[in-house]
């Protein structure tokens, strides 16, 4: 139990610092929009699935909800506040449901079935609310100009273990039922729900520092 509290106040701490540095970079970033004379609405690079909605041919574009221009943009650097905010806050509530969704999974790995109905209502919530986070970051607005460096850096690492994570966390919900068919399903779901827990925590610390 001391542990779980350990690990609770770390992502609390984890989030805290990491609102506040994404604080920073959005006040940069509306600031030079602001203070640019002709500046880029749009980075050259972007998500496949920020281009497909925010796009200069997008489907907000095309269908007029979100027109190019300096005031539109304006409100999408605050609606990408926003939503990152959100994928912050929805990661750790996510990942502190992870951390007691292993500590049930190992009672249930040494025979006690008990806390099954736990386990399984407590698996629907972290998957619902993990990819409810992806979202959040897949489709946000896209910044101004794109941040991407040179080598190995701190984003290129969170991305490197989301890479990870996200087929892992699909593995193991496609296995969450079938791994009472077999013994070979239910290690597959135990390999798949630790890599994803592991590579999902190395995601959040990554993205917090700054190299």
């Amino acid at each position: 139990m001391l542990q779980i509290k350990k690990n609770l106040l770390l992502s609390l701490l984890t989030l805290i610092l990491t609102i506040n540095c994404f604080a920073q970079d959005f006040t940069e970033e509306f600031e030079n929009l602001i203070n640019t004379e002709k500046p880029s609405l749009l980075p050259e690079k972007m998500l496949i699935t920020q281009r497909i909605l925010w796009g200069e041919k997008g489907l907000f574009r095309k269908t007029g909800i979100a027109k190019l221009s300096i005031e539109n943009r304006e409100k999408e650097l605050i609606v990408r506040e926003k939503m990152l905010k959100a994928h912050q806050i929805i990661g750790y509530v996510t990942f502190a449901g992870m951390i007691y969704q292993g500590i049930l999974g190992g009672k249930m790995y040494n025979g006690d079935y008990s806390v099954y109905d736990t386990h399984k209502t407590l698996g629907k919530i972290v998957t619902a609310s993990y990819f409810t986070g992806a979202g959040l970051s897949l489709f946000t607005p896209p910044p101004l100009v794109s941040r991407e460096r040179e080598g190995l850096n701190n984003i290129k690492l969170h991305k490197i273990f989301a890479n990870i994570h996200v087929p892992a966390m699909i593995i193991t919900n496609v296995y969450a039922d079938k791994q009472y068919e077999a013994d070979k399903y239910r290690e597959i779901h135990k390999v798949s729900a630790y890599t994803a827990f592991a590579s999902y925590s190395f995601a959040m610390i990554s993205i917090i520092l700054d190299f």
